[in-house]
């Protein structure tokens, strides 16, 4: 049977509901839309270019739920074994996240310096999960449709700003740049109770990406122009899929902790490729890979205070192993062969108190190291995923026995890199730029028992 929890001590404030409702058709519709909005997202994120959870009870928490099930979105994204401890719902989630960017550079030691911030707009992020249990079962089945990592800039060209000044004759720049990276994930999973305490999980992950960068500095530079070498856009390309699997083990104490980790595999992509132009207008072709990092989790909960429940999680996202991340400099035809990211440990905590048996409210801190060390701020002007500390809050309310309404806010403090504008040939004397990345972001969702 599937293992219930005491009054105050569980993540939902509902149970689960015997011989209700099987799933509608109007939820399979639901998913569907949810899968098409994902397919335009784009968004700065907390640990580096990944998100820091999904879904508004999973973000209430900064993430933190490798060994604390609350909803299946938090499930998905981080231990799969935890999908077993939920009652069969489905759950909804849209967030709207609003990055903050703003590129500041200076040549000949600031006698030529400005800053320009970007104009990415609010980016929304629709996500869907579905848990389902067969009666007197030992394995619990779900799927989820996720957004979960991304990020973006629109930096507008600024003849005051010298790194988005016209390009050579007539500046010294690039002119306007602009990015834009999604990656979606499909998530079928399977979790099995190997008996009353140890549960097993496994996901095989689908994912969707899409990413456009103008300049395409990524791939090599050309020259037919004249003498000033210039990177060719990088936007007329096509969506491209990739592949992993999630690992995740739960373990239930016989007293008030619980114990969780998981491991996600790189997901590994075709590589992307884009129909672009030279300088000139003649059709040229470029491409580069570009993979999602693999995650180690560990985390506990414990839920022995009335009404509480604390969860934390550790992280550690292989970036060194990554492409793109993983290189760095220029390669003999001028094209930046990474953006020599660090890998990063991060941290989640959450809390959650249980006010009663229709509402609860959450609050959550996330921290990551920065993976872009300040000499590295130049090959990432335009993924300045440099946000290290997040505090989020949030809370749920039954509306009846078998509908729950959630909602969370999140701010993501402000950081900094700065660094030297570099060449194939090394750092440019007297120069400097400096990247600074924020954001806010709401999320409201709902779950539904059936």
């Amino acid at each position: 049977m599937k293992p219930e929890y005491p009054a105050g001590k569980r993540g939902l404030v509902f149970s689960r509901i015997p011989g209700g409702h099987r799933m509608s058709r109007g939820v399979f519709g639901l998913a569907i839309l949810a899968i098409g909005l994902l397919s335009g997202t784009a968004a700065h994120a907390q640990f580096g270019p990944i998100l820091n959870g999904v879904g508004p009870v999973n973000k209430s928490m900064a993430g933190a739920s490798t060994a604390a099930p609350l909803d299946t979105l938090g499930a998905f994204m981080w231990n799969p074994a935890t999908i077993s401890a939920l009652p069969n719902s489905t759950d909804f989630g849209l967030e709207v996240l609003m990055p903050y960017s703003k590129l500041s550079s200076s040549v000949a030691n600031g006698a030529f310096a400005g800053g320009t911030s970007s104009q990415p707009g609010a980016f929304p992020l629709p996500e869907f999960g579905v848990v389902y249990r067969p009666d007197d079962s030992a394995v619990t089945y779900g799927v989820g449709v996720l957004a979960v990592a991304g990020f973006g800039v629109n930096y507008p060209g600024d003849p005051s700003n010298p790194l988005l000044s016209a390009p050579p004759p007539k500046g010294i720049g690039v002119g306007p740049v602009f990015s834009q990276y999604s990656l979606l994930q499909l998530v079928p999973t399977v979790a099995y109770d190997v008996n009353d305490q140890l549960t097993l999980g496994f996901s095989p992950i689908v994912d969707i990406a899409s990413v456009n960068l103008d300049p395409g500095f990524v791939t090599s530079p050309d020259a037919t122009g004249g003498a000033f070498p210039s990177y060719p856009p990088m936007t007329h390309g096509s969506y491209q899929w990739g592949a992993g699997f999630q690992l995740g083990v739960w373990y239930k104490t016989d007293g008030d902790w619980n114990f969780g980790a998981s491991y996600k595999s790189q997901q590994w992509f075709n590589p992307f490729t884009y129909n672009s132009r030279n300088q000139i207008g003649e059709p040229v072709s470029a491409r580069f890979l570009l993979n999602a990092p693999m995650i180690t989790s560990v985390g506990t909960s414990y839920n022995g205070f009335e009404n509480w429940l604390l969860a934390l999680d550790l992280r550690y996202l292989d970036f060194a192993n990554t492409p793109p991340y993983s290189g760095s400099g220029f390669s003999s035809t001028g094209a930046v062969q990474g953006l020599a990211f660090n890998n990063v440990f991060a941290l989640a905590t959450g809390a959650q108190y249980t006010l009663s048996d229709q509402a609860s409210l959450r609050m959550g801190y996330s921290y990551s190291t920065n993976p872009i060390a300040n000499s590295n701020a130049y090959f990432n002007v335009a993924s300045p995923v440099i946000i290290q500390h997040g505090l989020t809050l949030g809370g749920s309310y039954r509306i009846t026995d078998s509908f729950n309404v959630s909602l969370a806010y999140g701010h993501f403090f402000g950081n900094s890199v700065t660094g030297p504008l570099l060449s194939p040939a090394g750092p440019i004397p007297g120069t400097s730029l400096t990247s600074e990345a924020s954001a806010d972001s709401v999320t409201i969702g709902t779950s539904v028992l059936f």
